[in-house]
């Protein structure tokens, strides 16, 4: 006889879609040249970027949830990784640590997410139009870096990285809104669009 209790897990992608707009959202300004250095921008990196999204995908995992465990798992850990290079940059680590950073490597780890982010964009299709829209938005958000960190383009490529980031987080923000409103109040309120239908069987 099975007597093993199954606990209901709440769905965690509203909380890590609020992780991810508020970290895009700040550092969206820095890009954009609303506000200045890196500093400021480093605990919401670790906390709302790197905890949030972390634990959302612990619970993905929970609700055996491949496909949202490993991007919220994912950039859960870019961003508490991106808070480190920022700590790197201004001397947290010492001088030596801050001479010697070099950001193109910072370029090639974007083009390593993209490897990611682009084929799963496919898979967000298939989930809704606002997700996938998101994962459009970090596509060009990781193009955009690492041709900045490459110095392709550099006044360009920021200002796409900037504006290509502030898309995804206000994006996030009404994503993470709907899966709350639309679940507490037992109704569509803000539609997220069904899927595309194109690739999945």
């Amino acid at each position: 006889m099975n007597n093993e209790v199954k606990i209901a897990v709440a769905e965690p992608a509203p909380f890590g879609l609020f992780g991810l707009a508020v970290i895009c959202f700040v550092a969206s300004t820095q890009k954009l040249g609303i506000t200045t250095g890196v500093s400021g921008l480093m605990p919401w990196a670790v906390f709302l970027g790197g905890i949030a999204q972390f634990t959302a995908c612990i619970m993905e995992f929970k609700k055996d949830n491949v496909f949202g465990a490993t991007v919220f798992g994912a950039f859960g850990l870019f961003w508490i990784a991106v808070a480190c290079v920022w700590g790197v940059s201004v001397g947290i680590f010492g001088e030596n640590m801050q001479k010697t950073l070099d950001m193109k490597q910072f370029g090639v780890v974007c083009l390593g997410y993209l490897f990611l982010v682009g084929p799963l964009t496919f898979g967000a299709a298939e989930a809704h139009k606002v997700l996938f829209l998101i994962f459009f938005a970090v596509d060009v958000l990781l193009i955009a870096m690492a041709l900045n960190y490459f110095g392709i383009a550099p006044k360009e490529t920021q200002l796409l990285a900037g504006i290509s980031e502030l898309a995804a987080a206000l994006l996030g923000f009404y994503g993470c809104t709907a899966g709350i409103l639309n679940k507490n109040l037992g109704r569509v309120v803000l539609p997220v669009g069904k899927p595309f239908g194109i690739f999945k069987k």
